[in-house]
């Protein structure tokens, strides 16, 4: 079965079908803790029960056979299809053995037993704990409400003020169990597929190996095993990644302003604008309110001259973005564009750091971004030709991360806008963990990831296609409608991805393992929400099937000179319309494919 994922914001309105969802929830880790009470019971019948070995392997395997993993998200990887069939594998493995005796290890205890009970102590243990926390927060807030509800209005306004308070401090505790119990459950759903499964394989291999009747058994179970371990492996790097990107999610969803942003409170207070005047700059005081639904920005001037009276103006804002210090003798500074004002950018300042946050979060706003323009591709180029030469064979090259005051450091001094591009990236100041820090952070930093938010929901679609064949080729298509400087971009970087994953006997950097790395860093999502983290493991896919298969999910037309370059099924995936007008405009003899037009 499959769940929807339970998002932060859905803690702070508490529905009933919150609370709904969170019961499903509960019922599966209940069950799954009683399934790990059985695997454990039966693993310790196997290890002490020599004799009635075959009925206890007999009784695991059924157990096995009847469980079903349930996954958070609307579609499953092939690595988390591959997981979820294992159990029935094994199943299927340990009946064809029920007649053989074996010897089991005598380290199967620290192999099964242990990290099972270690995972329900520590794992489903925790998680309790948290919804124990969860529910006598819950209980003494909304006594507290009900108390408070039945207050008289003839109090004191001071016992008023105090009620208040007490109210809004058992209301912050309720929500913050709220979402540090959801967090939790995420947590542990996403660790059982590795966690359980682990131990499990780990005890069975034990089985096997250490039986000569069943030698021949072992070895053709060993192919099947090293693909569930690579599953595991890769379902392991897809939880690392998703869990930091969730974690943080988790922790600006704590912040009050962040409640702000949710239902779309207006925000309110004072700005002073930076304004021409006949004697030059100067910044004005307003009184500014914003209104998130419309994207609009009313100014009420508060310097006001007695003779002239100037009425509220009213702006309808595109685009926020901090101002850096080092551009403006400012603190606490953004600039805003409008739709009004086309040409002008207004640069705001904030009354201190806090209140510039709560404004920028406010309006959307972002951090300085960097340009996909020629410096940005000269930056690129040169990244890349240093970390061939230098770090190919580095082991653990990318996913080392370099100082981030060097890394700063170097971007500075790269797209200083007075010598942009003016870096010897081979001089001793740089060193390969920085100069790779420092390509993911002006990747991640664009103004929109290099894949497109608006192709991102059908490359999600693509990489979620049961069908290996159909996702390669719709994420090849999909490629093609990429704007030609992002397409450009994403072929020099994917080109020198497969170069670095070449060494992957000396780096340990498999397509798999670099696809963690940069399936974030090219892709992600509008809105950052609860089940968008979990789509991480599919933008990671997407990657890793562009590295993988880079020759295929290829096409270069050199227009100049008329001349079609195709890959094995690249000109057949070319939309019908396009390819009858190439075949019209291209002489055959300038077509150079090793696919043919026989399918048209």
């Amino acid at each position: 079965m499959v769940h929807p994922p339970l998002e932060f914001s859905d803690c702070y309105l508490d529905s009933p079908d919150f609370r709904e969802t969170l019961k499903c929830y509960e019922l599966e880790l209940e069950r799954t803790n009683k399934f790990l009470k059985e695997v454990i019971k039966d693993g310790n019948s196997v290890i002490t029960a020599i004799k009635g070995y075959s009925l206890a392997v007999q009784k695991f395997s059924q157990t096995l056979s009847v469980f079903q993993f349930d996954f958070i998200g609307d579609s499953l990887t092939d690595d988390e299809i591959n997981i979820a069939q294992s159990f029935q594998e094994f199943a299927g493995l340990l009946q064809e053995v029920e007649h053989d005796r074996m010897m089991l290890v005598q380290n199967a205890s620290d192999l099964l037993i242990k990290p099972l009970e270690k995972f329900r102590k520590e794992q489903i243990g925790v998680t309790k704990e948290k919804k124990k926390k969860f529910d006598k927060e819950s209980e003494k807030y909304y006594s507290q409400l009900d108390k408070h509800l039945n207050l008289s209005a003839k109090k004191r306004e001071t016992q008023l003020q105090e009620a208040d308070e007490l109210l809004e401090k058992e209301r912050a505790n309720f929500y913050e169990s709220s979402v540090e119990y959801v967090y939790q459950i995420h947590q542990v759903q996403d660790r059982k597929k590795f966690d359980v499964v682990e131990p499990v394989l780990a005890f069975l291999h034990s089985i096997l190996t250490l039986n000569n009747l069943t030698v021949e058994m072992t070895q053709d179970f060993m192919p099947y095993k090293q693909e569930l371990q690579l599953s595991l492996q890769n379902t392991r790097n897809h939880y690392e990644s998703t869990c930091e990107e969730l974690e943080e999610l988790m922790k600006r969803m704590k912040r009050p302003s962040q409640i702000y942003k949710m239902h779309n409170f207006p925000m309110e207070g004072y700005l002073y604008c930076q304004e021409k005047r006949a004697l030059g700059m100067t910044w004005v005081k307003y009184y500014c309110k914003y209104q998130k639904e419309g994207r609009v920005l009313v100014m009420v001037p508060c310097e006001q001259k007695t003779t002239t009276k100037q009425g509220p103006t009213q702006l309808t804002l595109k685009s926020c973005i901090r101002r850096k210090t080092e551009s403006i003798d400012k603190r606490f500074c953004f600039d805003v564009e409008t739709i009004e004002r086309l040409v002008q950018t207004i640069t705001f300042q904030a009354l201190s750091e806090g209140d510039r946050k709560l404004w920028m979060e406010a309006m959307d706003g972002k951090e300085p971004v960097m340009e996909l323009n020629e410096t940005g591709f000269k930056f690129v180029r040169k990244c890349i030709n240093y970390i061939e030469t230098e770090g190919a064979t580095q082991e653990g090259v990318y996913r080392t991360v370099g100082s981030n005051i060097q890394v700063q450091k170097l971007l500075n001094a790269f797209f200083d806008p007075a010598n942009p591009g003016d870096v010897d990236l081979h001089s001793s100041d740089w060193d390969v963990k920085t100069v790779t820090s420092a390509l993911k952070f002006y990747l991640r930093s664009l103004s929109e990831p290099l894949m497109t938010y608006s192709l991102h929901r059908d490359l999600m679609c693509a990489a979620k296609s049961d069908n290996l064949d159909i996702r390669l080729s719709e994420i090849h298509s999909l490629t093609y409608k990429l704007p030609e400087k992002n397409r450009e971009m994403l072929e020099m970087l994917i080109k020198h991805l497969v170069n670095v994953c070449s060494h992957s006997d000396e780096n340990l950097m498999t397509p798999s393992n670099m696809a963690v790395i940069f399936g974030p860093t090219l892709m992600r999502a509008k809105e950052e929400t609860v089940a968008a983290m979990l789509d991480i493991k599919f933008q990671n896919i997407v990657v890793e099937i562009l590295i993988e298969h880079c020759k295929k999910v290829r096409l270069n037309v050199n227009w100049k000179a008329k001349t079609l370059y195709v890959t094995v099924g690249g000109l057949l995936n070319v939309k019908y319309e396009k390819r009858e007008k190439l075949k019209t405009w291209l002489s055959p003899k300038v077509i150079k494919s090793t696919s043919t037009f026989k399918a048209d």
